[in-house]
């Protein structure tokens, strides 16, 4: 019976961990298609304003007037965007934390501290790459 309830045990912790990696991959996954890809199309006007004019004027054969009016339009944009993160990122880190709170409720006390130091790496990860966004 022993060998029996072990096997359990051992196939309930296979099948939660399962369980568990399918949850990470999925907020993994969202995070970056909406975050890290999202981001893309519009890194060239946060990170190389006169780049992105540069191309427009000559692609379009802008005026001078017109590059003044387009840089203007370049930094209300930049400065929306960034009101829109500030307002929703907050949203972002409840819903983050609504699922870690979930997937603790289904671990056992002996996976709890293995579960927040997984989460710590995750965070760390989170971070560097948001540290490393921030200085392209």
């Amino acid at each position: 019976m022993d060998a029996n309830q072990s096997n359990r045990k051992a196939l309930l912790l296979v099948f939660v961990l399962f369980v568990l990696g399918i949850a990470l991959g999925s907020v993994g996954t969202y995070v970056v298609t909406t975050r890290v890809q999202a981001a893309r199309p519009h890194a060239s006007l946060v990170h190389n304003p006169a780049g992105t004019v540069a191309m427009f004027t000559q692609g379009l054969g802008l005026s001078p007037d017109q590059q003044k009016q387009l840089e203007a339009i370049f930094n209300d944009t930049r400065s929306r965007y960034a009101a829109l993160h500030q307002k929703l990122d907050p949203e972002y880190e409840q819903v983050r934390q609504q699922g870690r709170e979930r997937i603790r409720q289904i671990l056992t006390p002996e996976q709890q501290p293995k579960l927040e130091d997984l989460f710590r790496q995750i965070d760390e990860e989170r971070h560097k790459r948001q540290a490393e966004g921030a200085h392209d």
